[in-house]
């Protein structure tokens, strides 16, 4: 006869039931507790159904209490920072969420109404490409082929085909978010109408205006895009770079000399440069006043080789006398610092620029062409001309855009902006007051920093998938003027109409208006988000009880770029704090300590880790990606460096807890895969303690509503364990959880008391007095295990509720039907009377322990928690404790 739930029948029942209807999951659900355990632990047998019978019994959300009376036990709120529509979860999101859920179970299991608001970020640029890039692909079309209103039509295609795989994986993770308030930030009939009417509130008090600034320009984009979406690459001298629509490499970490020529003399003036091509748009040259070998040439000009320009020598002691020549070319609109200086106010700017294309107010040949092809021209140029001087290695650091790997250029375009100044202000008092609390307190320097000097917000985006400015461009008689006098916000163009008619005192019909073609920058609406959800600006229930929320938790990475301006634009929009704390966690890296990256190959998906994979399967989702194929050779041998045997399955809890584990309070945490498969371990443990207990507490077994006070050294041991996860959850130290747990159930339970008890159940039938001790244990095991269960339920979710269905209830008729919402152990609950004597009568019992190891450990546990230990016995076994209690 084949035993009961084999390894190979358990294998069978999961690919059976991977293939099932939810409803049919549940039912498996329903027939599998009347079965006994399975002699293993398997993570998908465990995983596969519980989730949507939660789902299904509205655990997760808080009306499973009720939000229209007032909880005493208090409110707990939590939204998710949205993921990207386009993206998967890597381990840093599984990080997130691990946190997020913990802190959210814990909660819930509190008592308090809890809510934890999903949602996913439409992700602008991100969802651009990707669907620009398939149109590309399948039909060989761009967008500008389609045009603006056909593209947003393939983009809503795309996000209802492929756009939920995010939330899927959210709950392979067991996220317990209420999905039924589920947020998408492009969402027509929830979001749309919020960013408009925070655009125009804003536009209307003048914190939100028009102005032609520096922007960072991505040429492959065609658009502007944030600081953040800037990667900063270091190279430590020249380097040949790949870019978009080159064939060949483009050298960079080089400094070009070259000089200028003094009007009215024969000397000349050399400076440096390491984009050579920008000196075509050079205005002046800049020395320091103290400097004696420029003294001579206060009030003279320089002369441009390729234009009639002549440029002033101006004298700032900004300038660095010490770097190169100590002269400096200044180019104010191909150059943030030169744009910003002082040198506006005493250069005649010739406001030139370009994108892909060169565009320049000269008859020189760089006129049209591309960038990086006009840089090999220009230089030429200077050779001929012989005002070339030099070129050498230079370390420096290049801009690149994230999205499409394009090197980034400074751009000179009228955009839309916020002025941050008294919103940066009012962000940075709440923290100094106390009203806003960031936990760990070392991001503090970083908060103020920013904030204190923080600059306006471009909020242009020159895109076609996003919410488009609600901002229309007024003509009335004299078009010419674009100052922003002429531009009128409103929710519709109706009502934008009304405002020009009023503001220029004519009639409607005398107004024509054209909206602004750009969109806006996805992390303003991600900065509406925390109140937006709820409906704001429209009064309702959800609103009212659930914002202010309680907690912001996420990574420390984004501190400004998204929890600054959410909290800037709830106290501008809505007088409130969208939270009360931020607890911002570590960022992700591999084992050796590196950032995340395709390239490196060190991308995990969690999922991977979750179910496992081989090395194969790595190798052909980086097949599968958009690297070039020397990228791809490098990953690869990164994989079968790192995974030579490929990724174990490890199972979602265990997955979680590794990364709980590793969440100290610092600033990156090195996350070694293989210690996750050690928590798989852990569970495999806890499955055989409670196997183990079933079989010994019986079919007839009740639980007590009081316990026995003979075994109060372990009952102490998980009175301490409470104490301690109580403490670690309300300071956000999950290291302390996750070892309080861990030590708990392996070290103390399983492998000193569960040791401790088997002699005292093998003799349970010989005796009276051997009935009433094991009568003792078994109430106490199931205590311990009990308890244990819930708490590690929050870290634990799948693995604590299968166990916890198999052990019988204290009150059947009204305990919760599920731990989820089940109390959290409290050190109340578990406390024993402190004080008297302990008796470990163990007489005649002669257990024999595992090693002399484990033995030692037992005495040294004892040792650490009582005193003093009176009798012992020797190696090998342990006759008699008797200890005095203590606290």
């Amino acid at each position: 006869m084949v035993p009961l739930y084999s390894g190979e029948l358990i294998d069978q029942w999961v690919v059976v039931l991977y293939q099932l209807t939810p409803s049919i999951e549940l039912n498996f659900l329903y027939n599998k507790m009347d079965l006994p355990l399975p002699d293993s632990y398997s993570p998908q047998y465990v995983e596969a159904a519980w989730y949507p019978w939660w789902e299904k019994q509205g655990f997760f959300k808080p009306e499973y209490g009720s939000i229209s009376e007032e909880n005493a036990k208090g409110i707990f709120m939590m939204c998710i920072p949205p993921p990207n529509v386009t993206g998967s979860l890597h381990l840093g999101h599984a990080l997130t969420n691990a946190i997020q859920d913990c802190l959210t179970r814990w909660h819930r299991m509190r008592g308090e109404t809890t809510l934890w608001n999903p949602g996913c970020d439409h992700a602008g640029i991100a969802t651009q490409v990707v669907v620009e890039k398939k149109l590309m692909r399948e039909k060989g079309m761009s967008r500008h082929d389609l045009g603006r209103e056909n593209f947003i039509r393939e983009v809503w295609k795309w996000k209802n085909e492929k756009g939920d795989r995010i939330y899927h994986q959210l709950k392979k993770l067991g996220s317990s978010l209420d999905w039924d308030r589920a947020c998408f930030t492009m969402d027509p009939l929830k979001i749309k109408f919020f960013f408009q009417e925070a655009f125009i509130r804003m536009h209307d008090e003048g914190v939100i205006y028009r102005s032609k600034r520096l922007v960072n320009w991505s040429c492959t984009l065609n658009s502007a895009i944030s600081d953040i979406e800037v990667d900063k690459k270091e190279l430590a001298g020249r380097t040949l770079l790949p870019v978009p629509g080159y064939k060949e490499k483009i050298e960079f970490g080089v400094l070009v000399s070259f000089a200028y020529k003094v009007d009215g003399s024969d000397e000349e003036v050399i400076v440096a440069t390491t984009r050579i091509e920008t000196m075509l748009g050079d205005t002046a040259v800049a020395v320091h006043p103290a400097d004696a070998r420029y003294q001579h040439l206060k009030g003279k000009m320089v002369l441009h080789p390729f234009c009639d320009r002549k440029m002033p020598i101006v004298f700032d002691d900004f300038v660095d006398m010490s770097f190169g020549t100590g002269a400096v070319k200044i180019t104010p609109a191909h150059d943030h610092n030169d744009y910003e200086s002082r040198f506006l106010i005493v250069c005649f700017m010739r406001l030139s620029y370009f994108s892909e294309f060169f565009i320049f107010n000269s008859s020189f040949p760089p006129q049209g062409m591309k960038r990086f092809e006009a840089r090999k021209a220009v230089l030429q140029a200077l050779k001929d001309r012989g005002q070339f001087k030099e070129i050498k290695d230079n370390p420096m650091v290049v801009p690149v855009c994230s999205r499409s790997k394009d090197i980034v250029e400074p751009l000179l375009k009228p955009q839309w902006y916020v002025d941050c100044r008294d919103m940066g202000k009012e962000a940075a008092d709440a923290v100094r007051e106390g009203r806003l609390k960031i936990i760990p307190d070392h991001h503090l320097k970083t908060w103020f920093n920013w904030l204190d000097n923080i600059k306006d917000w471009c909020i242009s985006r020159q895109l076609w998938w996003g919410h488009r400015i609600p901002a229309y461009f007024i003509t009335v008689n004299d078009p010419s003027d674009m100052d922003g006098h002429y531009w009128v916000s409103g929710r519709s163009e109706e009502e934008a109409r009304e405002k020009a008619a009023k503001r220029f005192n004519v009639s409607a019909d005398k107004i024509t208006l054209r909206q602004d073609e750009d969109v806006l920058d996805t992390w303003f609406s991600s900065g509406i988000f925390p109140f937006s959800i709820f409906g704001w600006p429209n009064e309702n229930e959800d609103l009212q009880v659930f914002y202010p929320g309680t907690l912001l938790e996420t990574g420390h990475d984004i501190l400004f770029f998204w929890v600054a301006r959410m909290v800037m634009m709830g106290l501008k929009l809505t007088g409130k704090l969208p939270f009360k704390e931020v607890y911002l966690h570590a960022v992700v890296r591999d084992a050796h300590g590196r950032k995340m990256s395709k390239s490196l190959g060190n991308v995990i998906d969690p999922l991977d880790v979750i179910t496992g994979i081989s090395l194969e399967g790595l190798h052909a989702q980086l097949m599968d990606s958009n690297l070039d194929p020397v990228e791809v050779e490098r990953a690869q041998q990164g994989q079968k460096s790192d995974y030579p045997n490929g990724i174990p399955e490890c199972g979602t809890d265990a997955l979680r807890f590794a990364l709980c584990a590793y969440t100290s309070q610092g600033r990156d945490i090195n996350l070694d895969v293989n210690r996750i498969l050690g928590y798989r371990h852990f569970c495999n443990k806890l499955w055989n303690a409670v196997k183990f207990a079933m079989k010994t507490l019986g079919d007839n077994f009740v639980p007590s509503e009081k316990e026995s006070v003979s075994d109060r050294w372990i009952l102490s041991r998980l009175s301490a364990a409470v104490t301690l996860c109580d403490a670690g959850f309300k300071a956000y130290d999950f290291p302390t959880i996750t070892t309080a747990i861990y030590n708990f159930w392996l070290y103390e339970l399983c492998d000193i008391y569960l040791e401790s008890v088997k002699p005292v159940f093998s003799k349970a039938e010989e005796d009276s007095t051997s009935q009433r001790q094991a009568l003792v244990c078994r109430q106490t095991l199931y205590t311990c295990l009990e308890v244990g269960l819930r708490l590690l339920s929050p870290l634990m979710p799948f693995v604590t509720e299968e166990l916890y269905q198999r052990l019988p209830r204290r009150k059947p008729q009204s305990d919760p039907p599920s731990i989820c919402v089940t109390s959290y152990p409290t050190t109340e609950e578990v406390r024993k009377r402190r004080g008297g004597q302990l008796v470990l009568n163990l007489t005649d019992a002669q257990i024999a322990l595992k090693s002399f190891f484990v033995e030692s450990a037992v005495l040294c546990f004892l040792q650490l928690h009582f005193f003093p230990v009176i009798c012992c016995s020797s190696a090998g076994t342990v006759r008699r404790w008797t200890a005095t209690w203590s606290s």
